[in-house]
C-alpha cells in the first residue's frame, strides 16, 4: 500500500528536477544532513499535497460520470475523456470549439450543439464569447 506515496514523490521530484539535483549536490560535502531533510520533508509534503489532489480528482471524476455519462453520446464522452486523462491538472486554458472539432472530427454545426447541450446538462460551465468562448468541465456538482 505504500506506493502511492512513492509514486507521489518520485512525480514531485520530476516537476523539480532541478530544486532535487540542487538540494543533492549542495547536502553532499559533510555529514550534517539538517538541509537535506528539511528539504526532503518539504518535498514529502508538496507530494501528500499532490495526493490529496489526485484523490479529489479521481472523486471528481467518478461524480462526474455517474451524473452525466447517461447524457452524454460518443462525441461527447471521447472529449471529457480527453480532457479527464490530463489529470490533476485539467485543461488549464479550456476547450474551444476548435479543440471539441479536432479531438472529435466533426463539423463546426455538430460542435456547437453537442458544446451547447453539455452546457445546459451542467457538465461544461462556458466563458467567454465568440472565439475567446471556453468550456470547463463543470466538476463542482452535487
Amino acid at each position: 500500500m505504500e506506493r502511492p506515496t512513492l509514486i507521489a514523490i518520485s512525480h514531485t521530484i520530476e516537476r523539480n528536477k532541478k530544486s532535487y539535483y540542487t538540494a543533492l549536490h549542495e547536502n553532499s560535502n559533510d555529514l550534517d544532513v539538517k538541509e537535506w531533510l528539511a528539504y526532503f520533508c518539504d518535498m514529502v509534503l508538496q507530494a501528500q499535497a499532490y495526493t490529496q489532489r489526485m484523490i479529489d480528482f479521481l472523486i471528481h471524476k467518478t461524480h462526474f460520470f455517474q451524473k452525466f455519462d447517461a447524457e452524454m453520446n460518443e462525441r461527447q464522452r471521447k472529449v471529457v475523456l480527453r480532457i479527464f486523462r490530463e489529470g490533476v491538472e485539467e485543461f488549464t486554458e479550456g476547450l474551444s470549439a476548435d479543440n471539441y472539432m479536432r479531438i472529435t472530427g466533426t463539423t463546426a454545426s455538430t460542435a456547437t450543439r453537442d458544446l451547447q447541450k453539455m452546457v445546459t446538462l451542467n457538465a461544461f460551465v462556458k466563458s467567454g464569447e465568440r472565439k475567446s468562448t471556453r468550456y470547463y468541465l463543470n466538476l463542482n456538482i452535487e
